[in-house]
């Protein structure tokens, strides 16, 4: 989907269904996050979101179901998003929870006061 993205061959639904898709990433971020996940639990949270992308892709837009390079290019952008959405969250918790601790040295990470 992103390579269509870059060459320009996309439908307007493609778009929407890319932010869609970071959106969910974002959101399952912010979610491990908050309930104190760790990174290799988020990873596996958003393999299986690839998978549901890659199934969306099939039913919509007639692409290949078992596409590997499509599979692993979708999958690296949704971990990238969840990373940021993960981070943003963790460090807001970091600085607020623990306030006597630690302050923000930037919106994805803290350092001790």
């Amino acid at each position: 989907m992103l390579l269509d993205i870059l060459t320009g061959h996309v439908f307007a639904g493609e778009y929407v269904f890319f932010l869609l898709a970071c959106g969910a990433a974002w959101i399952t971020g912010k979610s491990c996050a908050q309930l104190w996940r760790s990174l290799p639990v988020l990873l596996v949270y958003i393999l299986l979101l690839g998978v549901g992308v890659r199934f969306i892709h099939f039913a919509l837009y007639e692409a290949t179901m078992f596409s590997l390079p499509h599979y692993a290019l979708d999958t690296f952008v949704l971990i990238i998003v969840a990373w940021f959405g993960y981070q943003v969250k963790r460090t807001n918790q970091m600085t607020t929870q623990y306030h006597w601790l630690y302050e923000k040295a930037s919106p994805l990470s803290w350092k001790n006061r």
